[in-house]
């Protein structure tokens, strides 16, 4: 009998019962994917946003090293630490651009 079967509350409309069973059945594979390493993999916005974060955290802090480890070796402190920083920021989101602008030709 269906009111008989474990997990049904009778409380509930029919209607609500099978939304509620889509939700319970739609979260044991999400969980199950997880699990067995399945998961869907990120969208490409998700990449793109992904790659311009790395960029920009990449040329920031890529300069700022530089630029460090070059002060300490000629005794310019905060000469070049900061110029390279700069220097490695602007170029971040010039990087940046380049990547939007290849991306918008792409797009329709």
């Amino acid at each position: 009998m269906v009111e008989d079967e474990p997990g049904q509350d009778h409380r509930l409309p029919p209607d609500a019962r099978l939304d509620r069973l889509d939700e319970r059945l739609e979260e044991a594979q999400r969980k199950e994917a997880l699990r067995t390493g399945t998961a869907p993999k990120a969208d490409a916005n998700e990449q793109l946003g992904q790659r311009v974060l790395a960029t920009l955290i990449g040329g920031l802090l890529g300069g700022t090293l530089i630029g460090w480890a070059l002060d300490r070796l000629l005794g310019t402190w905060p000469m070049l630490f900061i110029t390279l920083m700069v220097l490695g920021t602007a170029s971040g989101f010039w990087s940046i651009i380049k990547m939007s602008n290849a991306n918008a030709k792409k797009d329709p």
